[in-house]
């Protein structure tokens, strides 16, 4: 016989493995303990014969939890003569570690749990928070590692008598289920009317609950909360929801007149609301869905994913402009309940102000949103870690994260740069997403999104703490940013204790992300977005890159134009379009905004922008893509003003699926001796088109294929002219399907290998990933800022 002590690293904490790893044990008849280590790892410890260790080791890599992620067992033996322990038993928590364990996402509730749920004999039943080990809430309530309940905020509900031998009984599925909860001793839901006449009640502070508000009009019981909530919303209110990561506000998608209230109340005039549907049947009542995409509806994961809409049950606007719509399916205990009570469809946004993350707190989605939702929704169990939805795409035949969070944060990506440092990146400043690298693999926060407000920049220091707490990385040798020196990443960056900072500039690490995910050492990368700083100055946006960790060499792209008024074209596409047109010859932009009965907001702006760009006041230069199908999206009058990111793009995207493209040759000129795609000239050749009658949505549709055509042959030939064997695409344009589809076909007709991203965002949410990979190269080669 044999003494085993085996240690399993990866995601093998709060997912069953413990009561796994003992169940397969006392099948085997071995004596030992299993325990968590304080860095989310397992250990192990095994006594029995030789074949019967070596049988349970087969079956702890073959046949783990459903949820459970094994990615390293390292196993030291010795031969014993008799056993030390008496029987097999989970032991208790021990603070060490070997830094090779991952905390585990949250996971919609389990088909086992939502059964409990529906059955009347089940003490579980109607009860939202139900939960087991292959289920419910863990990135977000854990404060600490070991992944013990008195490290959640499940500590503050004592388990009742009955949960407590679930948790003791090994052949219980909630056997050691640490979010195991019933209605006798769990999370309780209330409903709090929203008086608009009156002031907000009052919240208390959190501690180990997330108290309620106190007065008479709060609705207490879960049903009779639910049934308040439901009769909210089938009455055309709006309720904000606290689900598992932050709160949703809700409202009936099927009514016009209600997606108005909310657009009004929220001030959000034209960004697509995404919805949320009773049942996988559903779906096809609003959205096509492919038998892959429907496969990511129902994972466990639950993101929301992009569909083509169909049909007219939903209301028109609800996603303005857009052929798509995001759809999810319920994924907390409180969907599934709400939606026994309400039959439509019902918006699921982001209950925020403008400026603010996602709220999480009970007391900050009364006082918030008193004026925005007519009741909320809330329940006591304290939300750790906020973690707004995941949001999925099929790109170009290919899945794509717009949105990496819930159901993934914060898994690791792999990370083929090992090396000694351990780097925290702070990411862009847009739709940011921070990431710790440690060995080789990359761990990610959840989505933070804009940090250039107070809030959701603190949002993101919270989250980089947690983050490093997670991961057991104490102080971080390197600090990665943006090499905009403005950004308040880059200040925040500055001021954290580090031994080095590195400066990586934005497409150098896009490009990184998809080397990293590809474990590619050199690409010619197209790196298509709206904006990043440059080496040189100018704003980037449209670039093709010789690319490997250390180095981008900038080989060819766009031509670079005007962008008048700076930020500004960014919100006003036609400023864009004057500075692509402004002084060629035979364009008189302003008789040409007459002659096409363009609609923009003021009639006269291009003139002034003329006068504008002739004073050569706040002219930068820029090369971006994002900003040239802004200028189409103008020109074929489809958008105008810009009321969330990227609204230009995407409605051109969406009028040009309805559009043929037609057969242009793409022109091309040289900016400092390399090659790229002549943009003023491409506007030309379109505004002839729109003068010859042409539609918009073909102008659309020809202007998008011109974009991916010159991108995609520069691509090509600088990649033979260096002998190199992939090109890679990424940043926020690789989002366009048309666009994505017609690089990948030309790079792939010319026997080249083409990458694309699939683990993180295309877009700046996986900056922060490319980020960590440049500063370990540039680390490896010395050369750091400081």
């Amino acid at each position: 016989m044999k003494r085993a002590h085996v240690q399993v690293d990866g995601v093998v904490q709060s997912v069953g493995f413990r009561p796994f790893v003992y169940r397969t044990a006392v099948d085997l008849e071995l004596r030992g303990c299993v325990r968590n280590l304080g860095d989310a790892g397992v250990s192990v410890t095994l006594e029995g014969p030789d074949d019967q260790i070596d049988a349970f080791l087969r079956e702890l890599e073959a046949n783990p939890p459903p949820l459970a992620t094994v990615e390293r067992v390292t196993v030291d033996t010795e031969p014993v003569t008799e056993y030390s322990y008496e029987s097999f038993s989970i032991a208790d928590s021990e603070d060490r570690g070997t830094g090779g364990g991952t905390v585990p996402p949250d996971t919609a509730v389990c088909e086992a749990c939502l059964a409990d749920i529906r059955d009347p004999s089940s003490r579980f039943h109607d009860y939202w928070a139900t939960a087991c080990v292959d289920c419910g809430p863990r990135f977000t309530v854990i404060e600490e590692l070991p992944y013990d309940r008195e490290t959640t905020s499940m500590a503050a509900f004592p388990l009742c008598s009955d949960c407590d031998d679930a948790y003791a009984s090994p052949s219980d599925r909630r056997y050691h289920a640490q979010a195991i909860a019933c209605p006798s001793c769990g999370p309780q839901l209330a409903f709090q009317p929203h008086d608009r006449s009156v002031d907000p009640p009052a919240v208390g502070e959190r501690t180990g609950v997330d108290p309620l508000p106190q007065g008479s009009s709060l609705v207490e019981g879960d049903g009779q909360s639910l049934d308040a909530a439901a009769r909210t919303l089938d009455e055309g209110g709006i309720v904000a929801v606290k689900g598992i990561g932050g709160a949703h506000l809700a409202c009936d998608a099927t009514r016009p007149d209600v997606v108005s209230t909310l657009r009004d109340r929220t001030g959000r005039p034209a960004k697509p609301f995404a919805v949320m549907v009773p049942s996988m049947d559903d779906v096809a009542t609003v959205a096509s869905a492919s038998s892959t995409e429907r496969e990511w509806l129902r994972s466990a994961r639950r993101p929301i994913v992009v569909l083509d809409r169909c049909g007219d049950a939903l209301a028109s606007n609800l996603a303005p402009g857009l052929h798509t719509v995001g759809v999810m399916l319920p994924y907390s205990g409180v969907h599934h309940l709400l939606f026994d009570r309400v039959d439509d469809p019902i918006v699921v946004t982001s209950a925020n102000r403008s400026g603010l993350p996602m709220q999480s707190s009970n007391r900050a989605i009364v006082e918030q949103l008193w004026d925005v939702a007519d009741g909320s929704l809330l329940h006591t169990r304290r939300i750790v870690q906020r973690c707004d939805d995941s949001v999925v795409r099929s790109v170009g035949g290919s899945r794509t994260l717009l949105r990496r969070s819930r159901g993934h944060a914060p898994l690791p990506v792999a990370a083929p740069t090992p090396d000694d440092a351990d780097v925290l990146a702070v990411g862009p400043e847009r739709d940011v997403t921070a990431a710790v690298l440690s060995g080789d693999e990359c761990y990610l926060t959840q989505h933070v999104g804009a940090v250039t407000d107070r809030e959701t920049f603190r949002f993101l220091q919270a989250a980089i703490d947690h983050l490093l707490a997670l991961t057991g990385t104490e102080r971080p040798s390197v600090v990665a940013h943006d090499a905009h020196p403005s950004f308040r990443t880059t200040e925040y960056a500055a001021d954290r204790t580090a031994d080095r900072t590195v400066a990586v500039q934005h497409h150098h690490a896009h490009a990184a992300s998809v080397l990293m995910e590809h474990d590619c050492p050199r690409a010619v990368c197209i790196t298509a977005d709206g904006v990043g700083y440059g080496p040189d100055g100018t704003v980037w946006g449209g670039e093709v890159l010789d690319a490997t960790l250390t180095d981008a060499d900038r080989v060819a792209g766009l031509a670079p134009v005007p962008m008048p008024g700076g930020d500004r074209a960014t919100e006003f596409p036609v400023r864009s379009l004057v500075g692509l047109l402004y002084d060629r010859e035979g364009v008189d932009i302003q008789a040409l905004v007459d002659a096409l009965d363009w609609s923009p907001p003021n009639a006269d702006e291009p003139r002034v922008i003329e006068q504008q760009l002739e004073a050569d006041v706040n002219t930068p230069v820029t090369t971006s893509a994002g900003r040239f199908l802004d200028a189409v999206a103008a020109l074929a009058d489809i958008c105008h003003e810009r009321t969330y990111e990227g609204e230009p793009a995407m409605r051109l995207e969406a009028a040009a699926t309805d559009g043929t493209p037609r057969d242009v040759t793409v022109p091309y000129t040289t900016a400092d001796g390399r090659p790229v795609v002549d943009t003023p000239r491409v506007a030309e050749l379109l505004v002839e088109l729109r003068r010859d009658g042409t539609h918009a949505t073909d102008v659309g549709a020809t202007a998008q294929r011109i974009l991916a055509d010159g991108l995609a042959d520069l691509a090509v030939d600088a990649a033979a002219e260096r002998g190199i064997e992939a090109v890679g695409f990424t940043g926020g344009v690789a989002y366009n399907d048309a666009i994505s589809r017609r690089i990948r076909q030309r790079v792939r007709d010319a026997g080249l290998a083409y990458l694309d991203n699939d683990a993180v965002p295309p877009g700046d949410g996986g900056v922060a990933y490319g980020q960590t990979g440049v500063a370990t190269a540039t680390v490896r080669d010395g050369d750091v800022d400081s």
